[in-house]
């Protein structure tokens, strides 16, 4: 088991996964995507066909799902029940649902569980990155840190990562939708999104990713070292 980890939370569109891999790309760390895990299981529940409001149903229905994730910054693959969904979690429809999922105690509850196991299983050190992984899944960690930027920053990246022709009206559009998910996420009576009492605070309004990143590697050698 490793004892180095760098819990990494924050909202939609701070940088999180590309922040992730970049960091543990440099350090030859492993990476664990949190938010893909719970996507997983949203892929699962919408393919069943079941109503986001019964929250028994998607309880069930993520005991029965079985996930794979690689840690490996390089090779990210995704599946659910033998099936590969690491473009599938992306689309439209899963991104809408996956609030509604992760609010399932149950839900994270498991999914907590194999995010634990897979740090204890790895033999580098991991960046693993999320919405409650400082407050929840490592509050342990030597090193937590929360991303965050404004709503507009945000948007615009997101929007770019789709199209890197995003419109002004596209734009404005997902800032309403991140929105939308910041209150979900953070109003949510179970595991809400916030930072943890001892996280660095890291604006990456303004920053580029590879700013942030030697940010990020510099406290880990500060950490670590």
């Amino acid at each position: 088991m490793t004892s180095k980890t760098l819990a990494l939370d924050g909202p939609a569109g701070s940088g999180k996964s590309s922040v992730s891999r970049a960091v543990a790309q440099r350090l030859g760390w492993a990476m664990l995507d949190t938010g893909a895990m719970y996507r997983a299981i949203t892929w699962a529940v919408l393919r069943a066909k079941i109503d986001l409001k019964d929250q028994a149903a998607i309880a069930e229905q993520a005991m029965i799902t079985t996930i794979h994730i690689t840690t490996d910054p390089d090779n990210f693959i995704m599946t659910a029940n033998g099936h590969d969904v690491t473009n599938a979690i992306r689309s439209p429809e899963v991104t809408a649902a996956v609030s509604a999922v992760s609010a399932v105690p149950q839900v994270r509850e498991l999914l907590v569980q194999l995010q634990r196991e897979a740090v204890s299983n790895s033999d580098f050190g991991i960046v693993i990155e999320g919405r409650d992984i400082g407050t929840v899944v490592l509050p342990d960690s030597d090193l937590k840190v929360f991303l965050t930027a404004t709503p507009q920053a945000r948007a615009i990246r997101r929007s770019l990562e789709v199209d890197p022709r995003a419109s002004e009206e596209v734009i404005g559009q997902t800032q309403k939708a991140l929105l939308v998910r910041d209150a979900k996420d953070t109003g949510r009576e179970h595991s809400p999104l916030k930072p943890a009492a001892d996280s660095h605070i890291v604006d990456t309004s303004e920053l580029s990713l590879e700013q942030v990143v030697d940010h990020l590697v510099r406290l880990v050698h500060q950490t670590y070292s």
